[in-house]
Order: structure tokens, then sequence, then C-alpha cells
């Protein structure tokens, strides 16, 4: 039977999350009755994300390329699924609450990025300078320049279609891997749509791997 979901979660030494990250995941693939799985494309943890991943039932890649990027692309070849929706390890996005996303792809997108400023941003879940100007701005330029009806370039939750996505032959390693991916579908004539997502407070308790002023100018050099 074809898996019809593979749900892509990157990993840095997230072991205070990725179970819960896992379970909520199983969980939305056992509550929908879809054949599906649970994959975590790990970059190197030195802690006990692994462990926990396979514990809580997840498919686990290793990715030894250092790199939000390296770690998405190799995790979206490896998926299954003839659908992927990627979300991040540390909690922020509730897998749990991805059916919307899966119901687009099933009406033909090609690729479904969520829109955090359509649905709710919990207090203190991101940054002043994230969600008042680096993300606007970088999604006023990806709007204006490319002509994508898309709210929120840096969306870290999204859905493809699996083998769509691998063609579209992704290079960048970084963060802004998430701003090329929709360039280069948009060049490509995929499908694009958008979805309200909540947004919620990082559950690690600890530094973001995000690097505010250098993946921002990243993002900007791809747009540019």
């Amino acid at each position: 039977m074809e898996i019809e979901l593979t749900i892509l979660i990157p990993c840095l030494d997230e072991e205070k999350t990725i179970g819960t990250c896992v379970n909520k995941s199983k969980q939305f693939l056992s509550n929908n009755n879809i054949n599906g799985e649970v994959l975590v494309a790990d970059n190197g943890s030195s802690d006990n994300s692994k462990k926990i991943a396979f514990a809580y039932g997840a498919r686990v890649v290793e990715v030894k390329e250092k790199g939000y990027g390296n770690v998405l692309i190799t995790g979206t070849k490896a998926a299954k699924g003839k659908y992927t929706i990627m979300g991040d390890a540390d909690d922020s996005y509730n897998f749990l609450e991805i059916k919307p996303i899966l119901e687009k792809l099933k009406e033909s997108y090609d690729l479904v990025i969520g829109n955090r400023y359509k649905g709710k941003i919990q207090k203190n879940a991101m940054p002043f300078s994230h969600k008042y100007i680096g993300t606007p701005l970088i999604s006023w330029i990806g709007r204006k320049k490319y002509k994508i009806k898309i709210g929120d370039f840096n969306c870290g939750l999204r859905g493809y279609n699996t083998q769509k996505i691998i063609d579209l032959n992704c290079r960048c390693t970084g963060m802004e891997y998430a701003t090329e991916m929709i360039i280069k579908a948009k060049q490509a004539d995929l499908r694009i749509s958008e979805v309200p997502i909540n947004f919620y407070k990082d559950g690690r308790n600890k530094k973001s791997h995000l690097k505010t002023i250098s993946d921002g100018i990243r993002h900007l050099k791809i747009l540019l």
C-alpha cells in the first residue's frame, strides 16, 4: 500500500521536545486513518534525541552535512510518502493541527505554506525583530519580486508533493532553503497555497538555532 504522508521533522539536540513532536505526529496519522510515517532527519545530535525519536516510533535518518537546508533536502529524498509535511522539532508547531495542509495537498496544490500571521501566535513565541521586521520584510520582497501570494515566507510548517519538490533541485544548505523552495516552486509553475496555522512557544527552554542577522541576510541574498 502506498504511503500517503511523511511527517518530516529536522532535529538537532531536541531531546526535550522530540518525543512530544513524534507522538503528536503519530497520533495525527492514527486519528485520521492515514497510511503514513514519521521521519526524523537528525543533524548530528549529541544528546538522546535519536534514541527518543526511535523509541516513540519514528524512522530516523542521519544527515552528516550541517545545516537546515541539508537536513530537509536529505530528509525529503528519504521520505516514502506521496506528500511530505515538514515541521520543527521544538514543539512550536502542533502536529495535531496539520490537517488543513494535507487537505490542500489533496486538492492538487504542490506546495502549501503555513501562515502564522493568519492564525494565532502565542505570546513570546516569536522575537519582536522576527515578528514585525524580518519575516514581514522578506515576505513583502518575495511577493513583490516573484508575484507569490504568500504572507509568511519563513514559516517552518509546510507541506508539499514530495517528488515535485525533489525535482526542484534546491541547493541552499541553511535556513534560506525555506525561501529558495518557494521561489523555485513559483518558477516551475507549481501550484502554491497557504493556510492559517498557530505558532507556539519553543518548548525546549534554550537558545534557538536561528541566527537572526546572518540567516536574514542569506534569505535576502536568495530573494535579490
